[in-house]
């Protein structure tokens, strides 16, 4: 293993670490992509959620909000009539651009081979259950 790598062979994941819940509540793919769409400049929600195509309302607001309370995003109100909202990363949450973009970058290189993983899994998934129904 590397020095760079995250677990050893004594690592314990343990249920009360308390990175889990952080990790739970940033690597989710609505934050992740909020923060991308954040990352290029400030943005008031509803051009956040016209960027972020098949989002809820309701699941945008409570991204946001866990995001604002992980402090990763910060929202500022404008002085303006009606009065609006704008939101944008901290600097804990710009800390995040370069690793959530590798793992961005990874997934899009990677992103047939996946597909035709899962294919070949279902396929051969689909053929135990139906050889085990046949046979069984």
């Amino acid at each position: 293993m590397e020095d760079t790598d995250l677990a050893t062979p004594d690592t314990v994941y343990r249920a009360d670490c308390p990175s889990r819940p952080i990790l739970d509540q940033i690597a989710d793919k609505w934050s992740m992509m909020a923060m991308a769409v954040l990352g290029e400049r400030p943005r008031r929600f509803n051009d956040i959620k016209r960027r972020l195509e098949g989002v809820t309302q309701r699941v945008l607001t409570q991204t946001l909000r866990r995001l604002e309370r992980n402090g990763m995003v910060e929202r500022r109100v404008l002085p303006t009539s009606p009065v609006g909202v704008e939101y944008s990363l901290t600097p804990l949450g710009e800390s995040l651009r370069e690793p959530f973009g590798r793992l961005y970058d990874w997934t899009v290189a990677h992103t047939d081979e996946i597909n035709q993983c899962q294919q070949d899994y279902d396929l051969r998934v689909r053929s135990e259950q139906s050889g085990s129904i046949l046979g069984g």
